[in-house]
């Protein structure tokens, strides 16, 4: 049986413009640290530098975005956490407007950048 693939716009469709928008927003501030790779998945998108550092999930009109760390990241932005080894954790944060692209959430992707070198 076949691999299916799956394309980055494939998450788009049927969702609110506004949701790709963002994404493209959120692409380019990851882009700002160094080279970034865009692995769609069935469910998600995985962005990658030398690892995985980041996971998008899209929504009708938000995005889930999950991001990789070496601790808890501790605000009342993160909706779920899941540790998933002894010095990996999952923190999703909800990303609803350009807005939530702020310096904080640039912090914690900047972390995870370098952590999947």
């Amino acid at each position: 049986m076949a691999e299916t693939t799956y394309q980055v716009d494939d998450h788009f469709a049927g969702k609110d413009p506004s949701v790709r928008v963002l994404y493209d927003s959120l692409l380019k501030m990851l882009c700002s640290f160094g080279p970034i790779i865009e692995e769609a998945r069935k469910t998600s998108i995985h962005l990658v530098h030398v690892s995985a550092l980041a996971g998008v999930e899209t929504r009708k009109d938000f995005i889930l975005l999950n991001i990789k760390a070496d601790h808890k990241i501790a605000s009342p932005r993160v909706v779920r956490l899941e540790q998933v080894s002894p010095h990996r954790f999952h923190n999703r944060v909800r990303l609803t407007s350009p807005f939530d692209l702020d310096a904080e959430l640039e912090g914690w992707l900047r972390e995870a950048y370098l952590i999947s070198e």
